[in-house]
């Protein structure tokens, strides 16, 4: 297994919109021009409500391969765990991450409470004991300024203060208006504004030789004065990138809620790298020192008429804020305490550029990168992971998987990319295309693989992707056997590709789907198995693996992923009829599930990957009929009752079910409701049943397709390299 060590893991809910979202998105940039390797983990908070998407700061990173997501079924090894808002834990958390870290930094990024209620946000004592008891006792806790060190006790000697690379906010020579303009940004909440109407127009005034650009929070400052001046404009929330706003103001002004703990300040902070002077509140001296100007809402104007008068001082202040924000809150303070920590950059990554330090050296073999769709099941992974576990060492095979399944990847010993999907990201169809887009081409850019196999139903993003990247090789890997009348949007995107890969089906000659006729220029392989016969525990070691009684037959219940909570009620009456024939009864749980499974007493439930090196174990399986549990048992010999799951989109598991049966190499409940599952189960428990079924299956004898396909892949690889794309 390849064990892959994070120098930095970074704990957090990503989808915060404003401070924390901004301060991670800069850490991890630094991160990744150092080299190092960031894992991001995500732990919702139970003040975030569901649905929200990830910010879109946090998911550039992503896509852009500056981050990878940590799966939430795997374990996340790191030599530095970095863990951002203390809200996260005001409860306890219904499923804890596990993450394996040599040290922990609790970064305190938000004080408790404010003036009137000193614990509004979280209560210190009962964070510090939930954190303790989920990542241990010797994690340090490290406030974001002075602001929150002055009020919690036993906190580390240094800040953990925010970092902003100044080169990326710098603006040039700014052009000078007619008129100063005095600007602010930031998210939409009350107390991040004056109380008063009277403090606001002071901070923000209705002059007509001023102007006011608001990005973000407008509405309420507008509904606080009942109106909205002439000379302000109030530019929603995210319409602009920060970067882009502060190009167009002279002056960030920031006061709030008297009664709010600013626990840092990250807009002051990019206001100063960006060259524009910060007027703010006399309480943020402690962080900026002598590089801000301070003053009251009232002092405001007469500050900002005065240094507009003074071009040459303004010039000196703008300056002098600039190094002050490199200087103390530069990149180079984070690689520091990175290094104290024992997650220091590497020796040679500081002077490598980014194409050197994440690209392939020419000399390597150009890999087969391997794209596996996001269901609910593992198939579309397993088929991949059959093909790449057979290529040649000179096309290794890179997984990238919206699954799950990327544990279960990374555990079979492939490299594997984690692709994260619309549901995970909270994002909407269309903007999550873009991101598969860009995330798909960085990768090739990335692994520089001479072919792309993509298992999945090409969805707009793989499309854009192969468009932009046409020096790659890209073949879709395309089951057959879909539900006649359906996928025709699908099919009509085939052009996208160089090549189309067909693995084989038993059922071939009832497949009545849309992929039948248009079989021209298809390369057709036999079916595909994660396993050859040779690689099946023998039926002794079996049974000792699924802690079976040798005396006993053995049964085995797998319906799917998407089928089992479908046919909860049946499975009860499955199990108690198996029990009753003397069987022992295995219920085989997905490893990415994320439903309870249903009840059925005396059955145990089991989670192994690949099930299938057990079966030889087994004397019966009840299974759904999908394409790899359907062909695998077939393949085996393993007496079957197939289930189909009707609620599939694309894949006909009736009409392959229905085949099987009819060639007598397995039976088949199609209405598991009806008094049919009890007369089908009364026959395949009948030992002479068994045997008759075994032995049609071995005069089938299926083969697999496996081999050939990673052999036809590895040609399409090896003529890409050869032409020098």
């Amino acid at each position: 297994m390849i064990l892959t060590v994070h120098d930095v893991a970074i704990l957090s809910d990503f989808r915060y919109p404003g401070g924390n979202s901004a301060a991670i998105a800069a850490e991890v940039r630094a991160q990744a021009g150092a080299g190092l390797r960031t894992a991001l983990v995500h732990v919702p908070s139970p003040h975030n409500r569901d649905g929200l998407p990830f910010s879109p700061r946090i998911a550039e990173l992503i896509r852009d391969g500056l981050a990878e997501l940590a799966t939430p079924d795997g374990v996340t090894h790191a030599r530095l765990l970095v863990i951002r808002q203390p809200r996260i834990f005001t409860e306890d958390l219904a499923v804890v991450p596990r993450v394996r870290a040599g040290h922990t930094v609790m970064v305190l990024n938000q004080a408790p409470g404010d003036a009137g209620n000193p614990t509004r946000y979280y209560d210190f004592d009962e964070v510090r004991d939930r954190v303790e008891v989920y990542f241990g006792p010797a994690v340090e806790w490290a406030p974001i300024s002075p602001q929150i060190r002055g009020r919690l006790p036993g906190l580390a000697a240094d800040d953990w203060h925010e970092i902003i690379d100044v080169a990326q906010w710098q603006a040039g020579d700014r052009t000078r208006g007619e008129v100063p303009v005095i600007g602010r940004h930031g998210r939409a909440d009350p107390v991040k504004w004056p109380r008063t109407a009277d403090d606001l127009l002071q901070a923000y005034p209705d002059r007509p030789d001023l102007r006011v650009r608001v990005l973000g929070g407008g509405e309420i400052a507008i509904r606080l004065l009942g109106r909205r001046p002439a000379n302000w404009d109030v530019v929603p929330f995210g319409a602009e990138q920060p970067a882009d706003f502060l190009r167009t103001i002279d002056f960030f002004v920031y006061f709030h809620d008297p009664d709010l703990v600013e626990a840092f300040g990250r807009t002051i902070l990019e206001a100063m790298a960006a060259g524009v002077p910060a007027i703010i509140g006399e309480h943020f001296r402690p962080i900026f020192g002598d590089a801000a100007l301070y003053t009251t809402p009232a002092g405001v104007e007469p500050l900002v008429r005065d240094l507009w008068a003074d071009p040459e001082r303004y010039r000196r202040v703008a300056g002098r804020a600039r190094d002050f924000v490199a200087g103390r809150y530069g990149v180079a303070s984070h690689l520091a305490r990175l290094a104290e920590r024992g997650a220091g950059a590497r020796p040679a990554a500081h002077s490598a550029p980014a194409s050197a330090r994440h690209g392939v050296s020419p000399a390597r073999p150009r890999p087969v990168l391997m794209l596996s769709d996001n269901g609910a099941g593992l198939g579309h992974l397993s088929r991949l992971m059959a093909i790449g576990r057979r290529l040649p060492e000179r096309h290794p095979a890179v997984i990238a998987t919206q699954s799950y399944g990327a544990s279960v990847a990374r555990r079979e010993g492939f490299l594997t990319e984690y692709l994260p999907s619309r549901t995970v990201l909270g994002m909407a169809r269309q903007r999550w295309s873009g991101f598969l887009r860009s995330r798909l081409e960085h990768l090739v850019d990335l692994h520089r693989p001479a072919v792309v196999a993509v298992d999945s139903v090409p969805h707009d993003g793989i499309v854009a992707a192969a468009a932009a990247r046409p020096d790659v090789t890209w073949v879709w890997v395309r089951r057959p056997m879909w539900r006649r009348g359906t996928g025709a949007e699908w099919i009509a995107k085939r052009a996208a590709f160089d090549g189309i890969l067909e693995p084989g089906e038993f059922a071939a000659d009832a497949d009545e789907g849309p992929t039948v006729p248009d079989r021209a220029g298809v390369h057709t392989v036999q079916p595909i198995l994660l396993l050859d016969r040779a690689d099946l525990a023998a039926p002794g070691a079996a049974r000792a693996a699924l802690g079976l009684d040798a005396d006993r037959p053995a049964a085995l219940l797998q319906l799917g992923a998407g089928n089992i909570n479908d046919i909860a009620s049946p499975v009860g009456r499955i199990a108690e009829h198996l029990r009753e024939a003397g069987f022992q009864v295995l219920l085989a749980e997905s490893m990415i599930a994320t439903e309870p499974m249903p009840a059925a007493p005396g059955a145990r439930v089991v989670k192994l990957y690949p099930i299938s090196r057990y079966l030889r174990g087994l004397d019966l399986v009840i299974s759904a009929s999908g394409y790899n549990s359907f062909h695998e048992l077939l393949a085996f010999g393993v007496p079957a009752v197939f289930v189909p799951n009707r609620a599939t989109s694309l894949d006909d598991q009736v009409a392959r079910a229905r085949f099987a049966a009819a060639a007598g190499a397995a039976l088949c409940v199609e209405d598991p409701e009806s008094g049919e599952l009890d007369r089908v189960l009364a026959e395949a428990v009948r030992p002479e049943v068994r045997e008759r079924l075994a032995r049609r299956c071995a005069e089938i004898d299926l083969g697999n397709g496996a081999e050939a396909a990673a052999r036809w892949l590895a040609g399409l690889a090896a003529e890409n390299v050869r032409s020098g794309a």
